[in-house]
C-alpha cells in the first residue's frame, strides 16, 4: 500500500515525517514551532493557489475561450476550478486561524497585533492584510466564482459582472500578498528584508 498513490496518503505521510523530524530535533512541547509551521504550510497552499489562479488559470481560460478551434475552457471550469477553489478557500481560513494562534503563542498577542502596538506593528500590518484577503476570498471571490462556474444559476449579465468582481478581487489579493508576506517574514526575522 503506497501512500503516494493518493493525495490523502501523501499528506498524511508528509505530516508523519515532519512530526518525527520535529520530535528528533526539538523534542515534544515546542508549540510555537508547530503553530508557525502549520501557518506556513496552509499559507503556501493558499497563496500558491492564489498565484495559480492569477498567473496560470485566468490567462489559460481566456486563451481557451478565444481559441475557436480548441477544446474551450469547459474542462478547467468543470473539473479544475471547483476543486482548486475548495482548497483555496479552506486554506485561506486555516491560514488565518493558525496565524491568529501564532500571534498568541508567539507573544505578540492577537489584539496587540491588530491594534498595531509597539513590537507588533509589522506583523499587525501583515495580519490586517491577511484578514482583508480572507474577507475577499469568502465574501467576494467565492460567491462570484459560484456564478461563473454555474454552481449558482444567474443571467449572462450577472456572470459577466461576476467575472469582473472575481478577477479584480483576486488581483487585489495577489498584490496584497506581496506586502503581507514581507510583513510576516520581516517580523519573524528581525525586521524588514530591505
Amino acid at each position: 500500500m503506497n501512500p503516494l498513490k493518493s493525495i490523502t496518503g501523501t499528506i498524511i505521510l508528509g505530516f508523519v515525517v515532519a512530526f518525527v523530524i520535529a520530535m528528533i530535533v526539538t523534542g515534544p512541547g515546542n508549540i510555537m514551532s508547530l503553530v508557525v509551521w502549520l501557518h506556513v504550510f496552509t499559507g503556501i497552499i493558499w497563496i500558491g493557489l492564489l498565484y495559480y489562479f492569477n498567473f496560470v488559470q485566468a490567462p489559460a481560460v481566456a486563451a481557451a475561450a478565444a481559441d475557436t478551434d480548441g477544446p474551450g475552457a469547459a474542462g478547467i471550469n468543470k473539473y479544475v476550478a471547483p476543486r482548486a477553489l475548495l482548497w483555496f478557500r479552506y486554506a485561506a481560513l486555516l491560514t488565518w486561524l493558525t496565524g491568529a494562534a501564532a500571534l498568541e503563542v508567539g507573544g505578540w498577542g492577537l489584539m496587540n497585533s491588530f491594534m498595531l502596538q509597539p513590537g507588533a506593528q509589522l506583523i499587525g500590518i501583515g495580519a490586517w492584510l491577511g484578514t482583508i484577503m480572507l474577507f475577499n476570498v469568502w465574501v467576494l471571490i467565492w460567491p462570484n466564482q459560484k456564478k461563473i462556474l454555474g454552481i449558482v444559476k444567474v443571467s449572462a449579465e450577472e456572470v459577466a459582472k461576476a467575472k469582473v468582481v472575481a478577477l479584480m478581487t483576486s488581483r487585489t489579493n495577489a498584490f496584497l500578498s506581496i506586502p503581507m508576506l514581507m510583513c510576516m517574514v520581516g517580523q519573524g526575522h528581525g525586521g524588514l528584508p530591505l
